[in-house]
């Protein structure tokens, strides 16, 4: 029993405890859900939610490039053609953190601070892992959210998402989307 305690103490001294855990899609490499409901700074509209493993602006060049905007309103209500009907997409990015106390950090300063002698980890208590998301919503001419349940279009919404999705996360040089037919 006293091996035991001993055991569970050592391990509850160095763990790192997590405090705050970034989403991770269950089964899909998306999601779609209401915005609000994954970050509260959102509009509370349902959106195509994907995690972006590239640079910060890296999403915006997308667009621009994809969409040929020059630079103009780019993110907000971007037309696009889908069975015939124009649509508007818009996109933000949002960072969800992943964030651990290092407890063996706070002990060995604690007791080194209660002998007289300075911390060695101070501003190590916690560590902080960022991962950035990329939030799509989708609406047409009447201003419907094309991602809920009772509208016509979303299945082809969420493949023409996908699709996007897909294209962002392949393409290195974005100029080169000039060439391609615009969708």
């Amino acid at each position: 029993m006293k091996k035991l305690i001993i055991l569970l103490l050592v391990i509850t001294t160095t763990a790192c405890i997590p405090v705050q855990i970034a989403p991770k899609f269950k089964n899909q490499d998306y999601k779609i859900m209401q915005a609000k409901k994954f970050q509260k700074q959102m509009p509370r509209e349902t959106a195509f939610i994907f995690k972006d493993s590239k640079d910060a602006e890296e999403f915006y060049n997308y667009i621009n490039n994809k969409f040929r905007l020059n630079g103009n309103d780019v993110g907000y209500n971007v037309p696009f053609q889908l069975e015939g009907q124009t649509l508007y997409l818009s996109y933000h990015e949002a960072e969800r953190t992943d964030k651990n106390v290092n407890l063996p950090f706070a002990v060995i300063d604690a007791k080194r601070e209660s002998n007289g002698n300075s911390r060695l980890f101070e501003g190590n208590y916690s560590s902080r892992t960022g991962h950035w998301y990329i939030i799509l919503t989708v609406f047409d001419e009447n201003i419907k959210n094309c991602l809920k349940e009772s509208h016509p279009l979303k299945e082809k919404t969420i493949d023409y998402l996908k699709n996007i999705k897909q294209e962002y996360l392949t393409t290195q040089n974005y100029e080169a989307l000039l060439l391609t037919k615009k969708s």
